[in-house]
């Protein structure tokens, strides 16, 4: 970070601040209203912006994302719309997971126990098969678990444990996920 004080200035460099500024842009002009089958063209305007983006992946054009350069997304993905990437820092997006509308996946929060309340950013995993459902929030720091899925409105704080089915808030195992071919 750029500042360990957020009553005083910035936590990211103007560096960053312009990136963002320039990415905020193409984001309006190319991203946001481009036609929902275009998900190669936003998958070629991420990988401009530093995005690793895998093949077949479905990211759709009302995704918010706060840097792209901090996104791995691997192939066959699916990002729905409304989806919050607040990828201050970095976020995983494992083969074949799903990240379902409104859910919001926040890398960064303040330390409230120090002076300034300094930003802090812990990387988030969504790993391989696993399924974020509707309006889920899931906080910095966590992985979920291969095949693993968050009920809708979930609130996650805390690794989920792959094949496993969690809801609420904060979120609670419901049970063990059967997986089918």
């Amino acid at each position: 970070m750029h500042n360990v004080d957020t009553y005083t200035g910035s936590s990211f460099s103007l560096k960053n601040k312009i990136a963002r500024l320039i990415w905020n842009f193409v984001y309006i002009m190319a991203f946001k209203y481009s036609p929902r089958p275009f998900h190669e063209w936003r998958s070629l305007l991420l990988r401009i912006f530093g995005a690793k983006i895998g093949k077949g992946v479905h990211i759709y054009p009302k995704v918010k994302i706060w840097a792209p350069w901090n996104l791995e997304i691997h192939d066959q993905v699916g990002v729905a719309n409304g989806v919050d990437l607040y990828s201050q820092g970095k976020i995983l997006l494992e083969y074949r997971c799903v990240i379902s509308q409104r859910s919001y996946i926040c890398t960064g929060t303040h330390d409230f126990n120090l002076k300034g309340h300094p930003l802090y950013t812990k990387p988030i995993t969504v790993s391989k098969f696993a399924w974020v459902a509707a309006e889920a929030f899931v906080g910095p720091g966590v992985t979920i678990g291969e095949g693993a899925v968050v009920g809708a409105r979930g609130v996650i704080f805390k690794d989920v444990e792959p094949w496993t089915v969690v809801g609420g808030n904060p979120a609670k195992f419901i049970k063990t996920r059967e997986f089918k071919d």
